[in-house]
């Protein structure tokens, strides 16, 4: 048994929920159900991840009724006096955490944060250099059918075709080419280190504003298994949910010298008031994040993906760049003669849950693309180890194998589900 088994992996389930149940049983259903399904299944969403009972708590607290449009000492309605000390708690808490300058908590999400980047630092028009989306980048990084390909002059880099890795010479090239008003470095499946200082040295190079986005490193970067940007950026945004383990939400953070523009992009030009019941979970997690358990939690985040990741090579699959730095790996799943639609669905019928993602320089439709991404760390969270991550890859690899034999795959589900239930939820 884990160390947090229970005899019943069902009852850590959250409290009952009165008023709900009564008011609106259809919602409560639903809510329960899918308790249930995060409690039996493994998941290996690389964007998602368990928040502490504490944070639940704040984020369906009174908080939800205030509305605090403006920013402490400076909002336009009045009884702010305990929504001010909410704000100002969580933007001490994550300068403390990062080593930032300035931070702004009040963006919606990354995508967000990443608009209002872009609204403080250049203008409609103006060229911009992101890494590519098929190679890693996030659609706010200058792709075509999100708002910062159609704002935006966008040119992207990718990766080398032998190595999967930046290519920071490239980089280069192309930005003394286009003259970038502002360069994005991070990515949404990018499974090695990136090195900041570089973007750094080429930003300055160029004359451009370097941004970095730490969407799904933060929690990494925090717990000191991932290089900071925070010297080297003008502006790192992030989402304070995935690595991180807080609730769905944004972060700003950025040098003295770009805290008005920044400010001002999120309130008044982007948003309007801001959800002070996830600032609330925001500050809570910042809190969790500054523990020193925190930095184990990181450092066996990093040590489960690699592990995973070994295991995955040793049965015959590719990986892209061969391996992981982080919490993720893209897994290339034609060697063993699937694709990432079919692994993905015969895993989620195992009880295994991931998505199906295209790989660098990607041959297949992005409705069925040739890999599978996977994240570790949601669950770390529930405790697991190399153990299990062994444990994890056999049961993915015999889902993959055999994708067309429901009855093969709901003999996994219940393996997955004793598991589950020797791991559970927080």
């Amino acid at each position: 048994m884990g160390p947090n088994a229970k005899e019943n992996p069902m009852s850590d389930l959250q409290p009952e929920m009165p008023a709900l149940k009564s008011s609106d049983p259809d919602v409560y259903q639903i809510i329960r159900d899918e308790e249930v399904r995060q409690a039996r299944t493994i998941r290996l969403i690389a964007s998602e991840n368990y928040t502490s009972r504490a944070i639940m708590e704040a984020t369906g607290s009174v908080l939800t009724n205030k509305y605090s449009e403006g920013y402490p000492g400076r909002r336009y309605y009045e009884g702010q006096e305990h929504t001010d000390r909410i704000e100002n708690l969580a933007c001490a808490r994550a300068k403390e955490l990062f080593g930032a300058d300035h931070v702004n908590v009040q963006p919606y999400s990354g995508s967000p944060a990443n608009l209002e980047a872009y609204y403080a630092l250049c203008e409609v028009g103006d060229p911009i250099l992101g890494m590519g989306l098929p190679f890693g980048g996030h659609l706010t990084h200058g792709w075509k059918v999100n708002f910062s390909g159609r704002f935006y002059d966008a040119h992207h880099y990718g990766v080398d075709p032998e190595t999967h890795l930046i290519d920071y010479a490239e980089v280069r090239r192309i930005a003394r080419e286009v003259k970038p008003k502002v360069i994005f470095c991070g990515g949404s499946a990018y499974p090695r280190t990136i090195d900041f200082d570089k973007f750094g040295e080429i930003a300055e190079e160029v004359g451009a504003h370097l941004v970095a986005d730490i969407a799904h490193i933060a929690g990494l970067i925090a717990g000191g298994q991932h290089p900071s940007p925070i010297e080297v950026a003008d502006v790192v945004s992030s989402t304070t949910h995935k690595t991180l383990r807080g609730p769905r939400g944004g972060l700003l953070m950025c040098k003295k010298e770009f805290a008005k523009k920044i400010d001002r992009a999120v309130f008044p030009a982007l948003q309007g008031g801001p959800h002070m019941n996830t600032i609330a979970g925001v500050a809570i997690a910042f809190k969790e994040a500054l523990a020193p358990e925190f930095k184990q939690y990181a450092a066996q985040i990093v040590e489960n993906a690699r592990a995973m990741a070994d295991a995955f090579v040793q049965k015959g699959y590719t990986l892209v760049s061969g391996g992981t730095d982080n919490h993720l790996m893209l897994v290339d799943v034609t060697a063993r003669g699937s694709t990432g639609k079919i692994a993905s669905s015969a895993m989620a019928a195992a009880g295994i849950v991931c998505n199906a993602n295209a790989i660098p320089f990607e041959t297949r439709s992005p409705f069925d693309p040739s890999g599978i991404r996977i994240g570790t760390a949601a669950v770390t969270t529930c405790g697991m180890k190399a153990p299990q991550m062994l444990q994890i890859v056999d049961w993915a690899d015999e889902a993959i194998a055999h994708a067309d034999d429901p009855a093969r795959l709901a003999k996994i589900r219940t393996q997955v589900e004793a598991l589950c239930g020797e791991f559970p939820v927080p």
